[in-house]
């Protein structure tokens, strides 16, 4: 019953933002609520604040104990979401596939079912020695996707 109540809460302050969405939410046994944000501009404190008091302002403290954690998801978190994709355009992502695959590329374009990396790589020249700088790229369908991450540079 507080769970559907809590889920209920978080759905309808996420249907008033429809730039924000859900990454992850879960209640622990000891009542912690645990709620991982996204946005498709990123999220802001102000975005977590906002979910936060949808939330906390309209549970009656008198009738339920809880703690409640509203985060975003952080950078070197893994894409989980169609709409995180979006948002990382133009980015460098290493992508582990089912079939056991690391591909690593720049995101290109992201469809409806697939994505498109871009990458070039230095292979050994046809013909005599030395190597040659050959652009490849690999469409990759979110099915076959085991994780995504954005490589972060420094």
């Amino acid at each position: 019953m507080f769970k559907d109540l809590v889920e209920e809460l978080l759905m309808d302050a996420l249907a008033k933002r429809e730039d924000l969405f859900l990454i992850d939410f879960e209640i622990l046994a000891d009542n912690t609520i645990r709620v991982i944000l996204d946005g498709d501009d990123g999220i802001t404190v102000d975005d977590c604040v906002y979910i936060s008091r949808a939330i906390e302002h309209n549970i009656d403290r008198e009738e339920y104990d809880f703690s409640l954690e509203v985060t975003s998801a952080g950078a070197a978190s893994p894409l989980v979401h169609k709409r995180q994709y979006n948002k990382n355009i133009g980015r460098d992502l290493e992508i582990k596939t089912k079939q056991g695959e690391t591909v690593e590329g720049t995101l290109s374009s992201v469809g409806e079912d697939s994505i498109l990396l871009k990458w070039k790589t230095r292979e050994p020249k046809p013909v005599g020695k030395g190597k040659v700088t050959i652009k490849k790229q690999a469409e990759i369908e979110y099915g076959d996707i085991e994780t995504a991450k954005v490589i972060i540079k420094f």
